[in-house]
């Protein structure tokens, strides 16, 4: 008996061999697991810091679009503002050229009228000159009537600013008178002054309705 238990303690039994396999097995399957990961986690951490490096580099790309981006919105916006600015001066000088026109309106009101009545006062001086020139007494209560309506009809111009240009004697202006004829000049009627006024010239206020129609010396 006491051989049987010697033998039994030396030889192992097939389920402790068993046994003793798989403890085996699962520590080299646990140390190849190790191995394993120890071999590719510093390829992982190198792919990691690969990464990384080029993060940066994508972020410089997503800068830069957004930097040429805000040039381009900065130009357009540039350009809106330049046409705003040349809008907004048209505008002002529409409003300025109409105000103009207005005042124009009004200053120059009684033109037309003036214009208009203009012809009549010639027929009226044109016949107190031919009755002064005939003496005729007859004629002297139809001499005073076209005198007065003439009167009235200058007094009325008058009013409306409507005035006769001075040019006997003057010096010829060609911005008011109208030179229709030449005379040589003499002592009483130096070169470029107006000798002879033929047809009277009439302003209103500063805009010149006719010139005077003059002979002038030279």
């Amino acid at each position: 008996m006491a051989k049987t238990d010697l033998n039994s303690e030396e030889f192992p039994s097939e389920k402790n061999l068993d046994t003793t396999k798989e403890e085996t097995k699962k520590k080299t399957t646990s140390a190849n697991k190790k191995q394993f990961k120890a071999t590719k986690d510093p390829a992982s951490q190198a792919s990691k810091k690969d990464q990384a490096a080029v993060e940066p580099k994508s972020d410089d790309s997503v800068v830069d679009k957004l930097l040429d981006k805000n040039q381009q919105l900065e130009k357009q916006l540039k350009q809106a503002q330049d046409q705003y600015l040349r809008a907004e001066a048209e505008i002002q000088n529409i409003k300025r050229h109409n105000q103009q026109d207005q005042a124009a309106l009004i200053k120059y009101d009684g033109q037309k009228l003036a214009t208009a009545i203009l012809p009549s006062i010639d027929n009226l001086e044109r016949a107190l000159a031919a009755q002064e020139q005939s003496q005729a007494a007859a004629n002297e209560g139809i001499l005073t009537g076209v005198q007065m309506v003439l009167k009235h009809l200058k007094q009325a111009l008058a009013e409306n600013n409507v005035v006769e240009i001075a040019a006997a004697g003057e010096k010829f202006d060609p911005t008011v008178h109208q030179a229709v004829q030449t005379v040589p000049a003499d002592a009483d009627h130096p070169a470029e002054t107006v000798v002879q006024v033929l047809q009277t010239g009439y302003k209103l206020k500063d805009r010149v309705i006719r010139p005077s129609m003059v002979v002038v010396a030279q």
